[in-house]
């Protein structure tokens, strides 16, 4: 019973699992903003390629 009891006052396991969810918000904000750059920056380079 005092196994169960300190096991459900353990913390860890909660706070890994919180840092592992923002982790992957800031992986799919950066995927996003990275897939929106390079959408911009190859019709850039594909209108100085048709000017020149």
């Amino acid at each position: 019973m005092r196994k169960f009891i300190k096991l459900m006052n353990n913390s860890k396991g909660a706070t890994a699992i919180e840092y592992g969810l923002i982790a992957a918000l800031i992986a799919v904000a950066a995927i996003a903003a990275m897939k929106s750059i390079g959408t911009k920056l190859g019709t850039t380079f594909n209108n100085v390629s048709n000017q020149l």
